[in-house]
């Protein structure tokens, strides 16, 4: 079965994906902010990308899918720049890790799929 969110209820696990989508997303968006003035088209357009997934991420909309994105484009900066590439391998990993972690229960993809919940009831009830 296709799951949209993760499988964590409204507890200290779903709070902490929480966290973790607002960091990585306020990360890549802070970034592309800094890079408005002064960058070329060529260095400034997989940050624009970048920052478009962390919005993405932000309010939990396709999650596995932006966080698989941030981690093809932040491997791509880090591989293709002339900086030092451990940030961007540091948000390379944190988007793979919302990508298979999945986006808890305060996001959007949570609120359009809704929690699911199976009930087992004994046999004669």
């Amino acid at each position: 079965m296709y799951r949209v969110s993760s499988t964590f209820g409204d507890h200290l696990p779903s709070h902490g994906l929480l966290l973790l989508r607002v960091i990585v997303a306020t990360a890549l968006i802070a970034r592309c902010v800094q890079l408005v003035n002064g960058a070329s088209l060529q260095t400034f357009t997989p940050h624009v990308i970048a920052a478009g997934a962390g919005l993405f991420l932000l309010f939990g909309l396709w999650t596995s899918a932006a966080g698989a994105l941030v981690a093809i484009i932040e491997l791509f900066i880090a591989f293709s720049h002339n900086h030092d590439p451990w940030l961007t391998v540091l948000l390379a990993a944190l988007g793979v890790s919302t990508a298979l972690l999945g986006s808890g229960i305060w996001s959007v993809d949570a609120r359009r799929s809704g929690w699911k919940r199976i009930e087992i009831r004994p046999p004669g009830n």
